[in-house]
């Protein structure tokens, strides 16, 4: 139930809906407050600031109508420009930004913000009465006009004319390639420190999978694990349970999803299923193989024939070589909570080795890199960078193995002298990955 909850504030996270439903809302209430203390009186102060004259009802009347009717104008062209540019994104980045873009906090309370002050100033509106007009009088029978209410109204204008300048400059910015870039590998760096806390360790110990299999309900990715919950029901089961997938994994029922090691009630394994989220589609709130995968498609797109945008590919190379340098200093065995008082761990999460990662990242983007040089000479730059970084033997062969096949792609892609261009980078990465001390 945990879990699902966790995803429904993920999707909630993802929505256009959420923050401008809060802000009604939040606005409307306020609305009546602010107009209830006006009845009543208790802001007779507000008419006596100098620098703010009483208005009249017909005053009030107009400029309550001319700020509702601007702000619902300006938040649909908002919503527009909003959809515009994620159609954008999305259609030349990749479709798995998308996300990225419908969880954009600027967007969403930018759009919030006009909707709130929309609802606010049509609520007052409707308390305003001419002199004319049955219903609250003031003393002097010149009809009601709320005036703290309209003192708000014109500062919620004010804000949402700040807003809108920053959405204005907001939105160009957010959809430049750089910024896409920055913000799925700093999330992807945050990602890697979180989860991989501990030093690095020679490789992942090895993974025999046996026992009895627990196996999913349902059909599709799996979004959120929640793995407090999942601790406990294996501490509760007496058994060991070993998970045989990972977040972002496509399950339906006939895939296992861990193992016990020894049988448990039945009830344990539909628990075990309640600590699982599944969703339509992956999503980077716990998939770091989601945002490794954003970064490649995108350089993948820039190094396709019908882009040809080699510089857009080389940024996505410089943010998947952080990323590999940050997993070549971490301990990638992990694990969930402190082990029992005997030692032993209940839960033992599906752990990837050095080199997963590094298939997942360089490997992938490996063959259209290496058909263009400033892109391939980029990728020896960066796994030299990550090298440095890294003292395991091990971990250290897998990059020198992965620079071998992107030479030898190289040598099946190019010719002349783009193909001694990249030879000479490949030889001084060699040269300098036998000369740094390890």
């Amino acid at each position: 139930m945990i879990a699902r909850l966790q995803k429904l504030w993920s999707d909630i996270n993802a929505s256009y809906w959420f923050f401008p439903g809060l802000f009604a809302t939040s606005t409307l209430l306020l609305a009546m407050l602010t107009v209830e203390l006006d009845r009543r009186g208790l802001t007779e102060w507000v008419d006596h600031l100098n620098w703010l004259p009483p208005a009249r009802p017909q005053g009030a009347s107009n400029m309550l109508t001319v700020i509702a009717s601007s702000m619902i104008g300006v938040a649909s062209t908002v919503f527009s420009i909003t959809i515009a540019a994620v159609a954008y994104a999305s259609g030349n980045y990749g479709p798995r930004l998308l996300t990225n873009f419908m969880e954009d906090r600027g967007n969403q309370l930018s759009l919030a913000t006009f909707i709130g002050t929309f609802v606010y100033a049509i609520t007052v509106l409707l308390s305003v009465r001419m002199p004319d007009e049955s219903g609250v009088l003031t003393s002097q029978g010149d009809g009601f006009v709320p005036q703290l209410s309209l003192l708000i109204a014109y500062v919620l204008m004010a804000v949402s004319v700040m807003v809108l300048v920053y959405f204005l400059n907001h939105v160009p910015s957010s959809i430049r390639i750089n910024a896409v870039l920055e913000g799925i590998g700093r999330r992807l760096l945050n990602a890697i420190r979180d989860n991989f806390d501990e030093p690095m360790k020679a490789r992942v110990e090895g993974e025999v999978r046996e026992g009895t299999p627990v196996f999913a309900s349902r059909t599709g990715y799996i979004q959120v694990i929640n793995w407090n919950e999942l601790l406990k029901v294996a501490r509760k089961s007496g058994s060991e349970l070993q998970m045989a997938v990972r977040t972002g994994d496509f399950c339906h029922p006939s895939v296992a999803i861990g193992y016990w090691s020894e049988k448990p009630d039945d009830a344990c394994d539909e628990q075990v299923r309640e600590c699982i989220a599944l969703g339509d589609a992956r999503t980077p709130a716990q998939d770091l193989h989601f945002m490794i995968d954003e970064l490649v498609e995108i350089g993948l797109r820039a190094l396709s024939p019908g882009i040809n945008d080699p510089f857009t590919a080389i940024s996505a190379l410089h943010w998947i070589g952080a990323a590999t340098a940050e997993l070549g200093k971490r301990d990638l065995n992990w694990s969930v909570g402190e082990p029992d008082d005997d030692g032993r761990r209940p839960l033992r999460p599906m752990a990837d080795d050095f080199s997963h990662y590094l298939g997942r990242g360089f490997g992938t983007i490996r063959s259209a890199a290496a058909t263009s040089p400033p892109a391939a000479t980029v990728m020896f730059d960066s796994l030299e960078s990550a090298a440095v970084t890294i003292t395991d033997p091990v971990r250290h062969k897998n990059i020198r193995d992965e620079a071998d096949q992107l030479m030898r792609q190289a040598k099946a892609s190019l010719t002349g002298p783009d193909l001694e261009q990249v030879e000479a980078r490949f030889a001084l990465f060699r040269k300098r990955l036998e000369d740094h001390p390890r």
